[in-house]
């Protein structure tokens, strides 16, 4: 039996431990996770843990129930809701079921009236999760869900393969609209190594498409199908500037698909492109940016523009797929990975029927494209910022096997180099993000959009890597430096403390003083009247 969790709501903490004790969480199949005084703390509670069901009252300090009913059903459209008040009010009932809340429960609560509430809402989310877990259902969906033909041209549309004159054709006779303007290909990958206990790969990949057709299909006009053993997505974007929220809403389908139904899903998102049959070149910049989920993690989103800004510059040349994936295992995997690559490549060269010309062509080549790949990511290499002519003799002089040795060293310099470049990148993107909060914490609307529009990246990636780097999410770090100040402020002036709150960011004195006591144990002023009685 399924254990569903349950977050309570209410700035009346008698009235939290009364529910608490008036009913059988346990026998009736729920787990209460915790409870929070106001609209803030819940947003906060749920935003970390997303409860399945928040039972919330509507009037509360900061923020009140309405207003937090519906950040959650625009953010968590999957938890359910419950309203309680002591105010019979029409209004207040006519905006609750606008926001599709399950029930609209008075105050004082009954016990029995809840426990009724909580067996049929048990139900509903059985229901649910059934439908969703059910094996066969998902089999018919899987053989069902794409018409061969629409498949064949997506799948055609992605391997470059639909003749301009032809499109227009394929999108009449199979009834697709692709309007654009602009387009971006998602590639989902589902770990197969890590999938729920009796459930098949092939069902849980059927059910990771199908709750991506839901949660991202509708608002981002997606077209969704399987392709290759992975589920893609043609998302269509009214302009360029949207990839960030794009990608922030892969972000939270990752989060999600694992909450659900257990599946350990990573997100690759492409270049954006303004044609139809530039798709192929997004797709494949998507299938990129999931091989960097050995760097940056699974269960997430990937934009290929954030991580790898230099990655559409690929060389061209006549042997473009062995030499794209040796620079891809440079960048991405460790010396005797990159070695392997490097005899792999040397491989696909060598054959008997090659001339010393094309032999000494294929070696120019390499150089030529190796110089060009440092100078693409800023590098600076001794053995290949030299004169190019005497590098060019002392390689083709050189035999197979000591051929292959100078490349590998140069290979592993250049991941080695990639790899000290990306540390001070990150750390230089951290330390800016950090400038930015210590010269504007005064301003009440920096926020977490705020900064990642300024450095122009997505919420979810420049929350990863302040995560990664700080060891605090953007929100506490910056929380923390306007406490601070606000300590210092408090110690050093005799200025009211409202005055102070303004002057750290905080309009709202009753907020600040929350947040102050949250942090310190104590209110504002006490902290001031304890710090100078203890100097006297």
């Amino acid at each position: 039996m399924d254990t569903y969790t349950v977050l309570l709501v209410d700035d009346e903490e008698e009235v939290i431990q009364v529910i608490m004790r008036k009913i059988n969480w346990e026998g009736l199949g729920f787990s209460v996770i915790g409870y929070a005084n106001n609209g803030v703390k819940a947003l906060e509670m749920v935003e970390e843990f997303q409860p399945d069901v928040v039972m919330t009252d509507i009037k509360m300090p900061y923020m009140d129930g309405m207003e937090l009913a519906g950040h959650i059903k625009a953010d968590y459209p999957a938890s359910k809701l419950l309203l309680f008040t002591g105010f019979d009010e029409f209004e207040y009932a006519k905006e609750a079921v606008h926001l599709e809340v399950e029930e609209y429960i008075l105050k004082p609560v009954n016990s029995v009236e809840l426990t009724n509430v909580f067996t049929q809402l048990k139900i509903k989310l059985d229901q649910e999760i059934s439908e969703k877990r059910n094996a066969e259902s998902l089999k018919k969906y899987y053989m069902d869900s794409l018409p061969l033909l629409q498949a064949n041209f997506y799948a055609t549309l992605l391997e470059g393969r639909i003749r301009e004159e032809e499109l227009e054709r394929y999108l009449s006779d199979y009834q697709i609209s692709l309007s654009g303007p602009f387009f971006c290909c998602l590639v989902i990958h589902t770990s197969s190594s890590q999938i729920p206990e009796d459930m098949n790969p092939l069902l849980l990949a059927a059910s990771v498409e199908k709750q991506a057709k839901e949660y991202l299909g509708e608002k981002w006009r997606a077209r969704c199908f399987s392709y290759l053993g992975k589920t893609i997505l043609i998302a269509q974007l009214s302009g360029e500037n949207e990839m960030s929220e794009l990608t922030d809403d892969s972000d939270r389908f990752c989060r999600y698909a694992h909450r659900i139904i257990g599946a350990n899903v990573t997100v690759g998102i492409g270049q954006v492109c303004g044609s139809i049959l530039e798709l192929s070149q997004s797709y494949s910049s998507a299938r990129e940016a999931i091989s960097y989920r050995v760097l940056y993690g699974t269960s997430r989103a990937i934009n290929i523009q954030e991580i790898a800004p230099h990655e559409r510059n690929n060389p061209g040349s006549s042997h473009e797929g062995e030499l794209s994936h040796l620079f891809k295992t440079i960048r991405l995997n460790e010396p005797p990975e990159i070695a392997q690559a490097v005899h792999e490549y040397l491989g696909s060269i060598s054959f008997k029927e090659k001339s010393l010309q094309q032999h000494h062509l294929d070696v120019m080549e390499l150089l030529s494209e190796f110089c060009r790949f440092a100078a693409n990511n800023d590098i600076v290499l001794g053995e290949l910022s030299k004169d190019m002519g005497k590098l060019y003799g002392r390689v083709l002089d050189m035999g197979p096997d000591t051929l292959e040795k100078w490349l590998v060293n140069i290979s592993v310099s250049l991941h080695e180099k990639l790899l000290n470049a990306r540390t001070k990148s990150t750390k230089s993107f951290v330390e800016k993000a950090k400038d930015y909060v210590h010269n504007n914490y005064v301003n009440e609307e920096l926020s977490l959009d705020r900064i990642c529009e300024v450095l122009g990246v997505s919420n979810s990636y420049f929350s990863t890597i302040f995560k990664k780097e700080t060891g605090k999410s953007f929100i506490g770090y910056l929380t923390d430096y306007r406490m601070d100040r606000a300590s210092r402020l408090l110690l050093e002036t005799n200025e009211k403390s409202y005055i102070i709150g303004k002057k750290v960011g905080y309009t709202d004195p009753n907020y600040f003083s929350y947040v102050f006591k949250r942090r310190f144990g104590v209110s504002p002023s006490k902290y001031r009247t304890e710090y100078r009685e203890s100097e006297k």
